[in-house]
């Protein structure tokens, strides 16, 4: 139940940030000339694109593993979760033997249509699906195991003044049909980005992710999770770009009944982006390089491959 007020609170913040996004851009359409020319009109013409992602990711035992804001973010068919619902049948015995995921490997891809309206606003909705492989199993079949849907938007730009770029994202995930144990998760980032020149080549980040999982299973309770982070980017006259975020994880922990198998920790991560941008900064090939202390390290190797159906 608890959870499912997390979530619940996590989906009101989500909806009133995207209000304030949707009032804000009504304004500044008001405040927009009328007479604007027709090339201003085609450059504001949204792109459409298959946001792909293939992930690997390596998972030490006895953890559950959250990390920086994935698309199909804890919804998907983590081996503790199998382990969570494996016992969670088990709550008419005297005693619960003793809970342990092990460790494990996954491979992964991430397919969300994403459209950009302008150049604040993005909408997205797709499937992840994946494959894992336990020690002393075999790899799992690969199927879609989470859908998802979301946006980002720039609440506020910075355009050379003074006070950061305020952008809010908000990804709402729900395990597919036939996964062992059912989630709904919300995950919602809301980042400052404090531009260094009048290009935006180089600045600096703050942020903070917070991480909301509901399970259907009164057995069930995942904590909420929060990382708090700091970083920076640099952009390259050939548009390659770098971007670095550390950070501090804090997780709540996992409790099955009254017995708690995943322990709460407050533990580093680190995330490392290499973006190839074109000239007028849409995205052509990332990779990205993931480390979480969740309380041993995880893993996450993701690499970025958009297809444009349209493209400004």
């Amino acid at each position: 139940m608890a959870g499912a007020v997390c979530v619940r609170s996590a989906c009101r913040v989500a909806f009133a940030g995207l209000v304030l996004v949707c009032f804000s851009g009504l304004a500044l359409g008001k405040d927009a000339d009328d007479d604007d020319d027709e090339s201003a009109k085609a450059a504001s013409s949204p792109n459409l694109y298959l946001d792909l992602r293939t992930n690997y990711a390596t998972f030490p035992a006895g953890s559950l593993s959250f990390g920086f804001g994935n698309f199909g973010l804890f919804a998907g068919q983590h081996p503790a979760l199998s382990t969570l619902a494996s016992h969670a049948g088990l709550a008419n015995l005297p005693t619960l033997p003793a809970l342990s995921s092990p460790s494990s490997r996954s491979i992964g891809l991430d397919v969300p249509l994403t459209v950009d309206l302008n150049d604040r606003v993005s909408v997205y909705a797709g499937f992840s699906a994946g494959a894992s492989r336990a020690d002393f199993s075999d790899w799992s079949a690969f199927t879609v195991y989470s859908w998802s849907a979301g946006f980002q938007a720039d609440v506020y730009q910075q355009n050379g003044g003074s006070i950061p770029t305020i952008t809010l994202q908000s990804t709402l995930t729900r395990s597919a049909a036939g996964q062992p144990l059912p989630t709904t998760s919300v995950n919602t980032i809301l980042e400052f980005d404090y531009a260094l020149n009048a290009d935006e080549t180089r600045g600096m980040l703050a942020g903070m992710q917070h991480t909301a999982v509901a399970v259907d299973s009164s057995l069930v309770t995942i904590k909420p999770n929060v990382v708090v982070y700091v970083g920076g980017y640099y952009q390259w006259d050939n548009n390659w770009k770098f971007t670095g975020r550390v950070g501090v994880q804090s997780f709540g922990g996992a409790q099955l009944l009254n017995r708690t198998p995943f322990e709460s920790f407050t533990q580093p991560i680190v995330r490392l982006d290499l973006d190839r941008m074109d000239d007028d900064d849409n995205r052509l090939f990332g990779i990205t390089a993931a480390i979480s202390w969740v309380p041993k390290p995880a893993y996450q190797l993701t690499v970025r491959t958009p297809l444009y159906l349209v493209k400004n």
